[in-house]
């Protein structure tokens, strides 16, 4: 006898999370924090083409009823790239093509014109940028955390001086 409620409660600890090209699948590493035994999950991916939008695939994927407890631990960016794996091996490119175009898209050109793109593809730009920043943030917990830093910028070299920079004090 099976007991819904025993296996609601039951928690999964994600070890490790792939893909598997032919046939498409999610595969998942995990571990029953019961048991303390290590399982693997293959999770069918179907209705995924070449064409397919990636972050809505990992979204549908996450949030399925059958597979949303074991998912939990693992981010949905994780999925994501997983499903951008799975549609570059669709569309016929290599793993080392995919994972160039996977760096493209998730680091930020410093001589980019942000002012010159669209809506969608700025606040992508936007979340790299925050994810960064949250990355490399120190917070007070941090163990090379230091309070009220100063910092003396060297002066050895003469600074260069722009227009807005001879305007007069009478000005203002």
């Amino acid at each position: 006898m099976v007991y819904p409620e025993l296996h609601k409660k039951m928690k999964y600890i994600a070890k490790k999370c792939g893909v598997r090209f032919q046939p498409p699948a999610m595969i998942l590493i995990y571990e029953n924090e019961a048991e303390g035994k290590s399982r693997q999950r293959i999770m069918p991916v179907r209705n995924f083409s070449k064409f397919s939008d990636c972050t809505r695939a990992a979204e549908q994927l996450k949030n399925n009823p059958r597979h949303k407890s074991y998912l939990e631990q693992v981010p949905l960016k994780q999925l994501e790239k997983l499903f951008v794996f799975l549609r570059g091996s669709l569309q016929g490119q290599s793993l080392a093509e995919t994972m160039e175009q996977i760096r493209r898209e998730t680091t930020i050109d410093p001589e980019e014109d942000l002012n010159k793109l669209d809506d969608k593809e700025l606040a992508k730009r936007k979340s790299i940028m925050n994810e960064l920043f949250e990355k490399n943030q120190k917070r007070k917990d941090d163990p090379s955390f230091v309070y009220d830093v100063e910092v003396e910028f060297p002066q050895d070299e003469q600074l260069l001086s722009c227009s807005w920079d001879t305007a007069s004090v009478d000005e203002f």
